[in-house]
């Protein structure tokens, strides 16, 4: 027996969501999405990323991501009209002084503004939409490389004057802080495994695609953080710390197809096929759609490496 007051609560809900979900639609804002950046920032062109999103009927909020640092938090992008925007974001590890503040606007199907610098500078900066990647089910795999030959620096540059690289008994060493050091070869979707050692408190990272910095940091015994070994840094956290302690040789392997990464750290996967949203801080370039190298953070701490083998997704 059809219940009459049922009936009528269904077709009542029926009507709210169908109005909730108009008013959604009618305030999607042509500034969502993620964005790449790049930054007029000290001389040269420094990649940033945004990201801007809805929540609820009348805000945006977001995540940005500068020359350095993690992906912070932005309370509020403030609108005006459909195309221009701003907003504040503290500092980090820039120097001591205001907050940033950030003016954007949208202008053809891209980006452009400027950002007041903590020191009262202004960085005048670009940005377009960030890239879908294709993602590949069931891949097959090509020959592995092994990246690093066990002898010599052959097939690697530093990004600085400074070059503490050293290779001593089948050890690629960097024995204190100095230049970072990238791959000649640039790689798209691929399989990866290292092998690698720091001393206590040390501090390092392996940055995929040149974009994506996957954490080197001695961790052991801490609750498991992005910022810590095993997270993509300040994007995705790993699901338990898998660390050894300083000292000891560990090892990653990590996937990366279009933005899916998996991530398995000393034979455990701490992260499983997550998606990197974007660029994190330190990156060599804001260019996701387009195949990068490997580099290896040498700017930091001391850090040592045994293995670096690199097996490419066939096309």
């Amino acid at each position: 027996m059809i219940n009459p007051r049922k009936t009528i609560y269904t077709f009542i809900y029926t009507l709210l969501l169908a109005f909730t979900s108009s008013l959604y639609a009618q305030h999607i804002s042509p500034l969502e999405g993620r964005w790449d950046l790049e930054m007029d920032f000290m001389g040269k062109t420094s990649p940033s990323w945004l990201e801007i999103r809805h929540s609820g009927n009348a805000t945006l909020l977001g995540r940005f991501v500068f020359a350095f640092g993690s992906a912070r938090p932005i309370a509020e992008v403030k609108t005006y009209g459909e195309s221009k925007f701003t907003f504040s974001i503290p500092n980090q590890w820039e120097p001591k002084g205001s907050d940033m503040i950030f003016h954007g606007e949208l202008d053809g199907g891209a980006l452009k503004g400027t950002l007041i610098y903590t020191d009262g500078s202004i960085i005048n900066w670009t940005g377009v939409k960030a890239p879908e990647l294709a993602y590949t089910e069931n891949p097959k795999w090509g020959k592995t490389i092994e990246v690093f030959n066990g002898e010599d620096l052959t097939g690697w540059h530093v990004d600085g004057e400074k070059n503490q690289w050293v290779v001593k008994d089948g050890v690629l060493t960097s024995p204190e802080s100095g230049s970072n050091l990238i791959t000649d070869e640039k790689f798209q979707d691929f399989k990866l495994h290292v092998e690698f050692r720091y001393p206590e408190g040390s501090n390092s990272g392996v940055y995929l695609r040149g974009r994506y910095e996957v954490q080197i940091v001695d961790s052991e015994g801490l609750e498991p953080a992005d910022i810590y070994l095993g997270g993509v840094y300040g994007f995705l956290e790993p699901n338990e710390n898998a660390s050894k302690p300083a000292g000891e040789w560990q090892t990653y392997d990590i996937i990366l197809i279009g933005r899916r990464v998996t991530v398995t750290l000393n034979g455990k996967t701490v992260i499983s096929d997550a998606t990197i949203p974007g660029i994190t801080g330190g990156a060599l370039d804001s260019k996701e759609g387009e195949p990068g190298s490997f580099m290896i953070q040498g700017d930091h701490g001391p850090i040592e490496y045994r293995a670096f083998e690199v097996t490419p997704l066939k096309n």
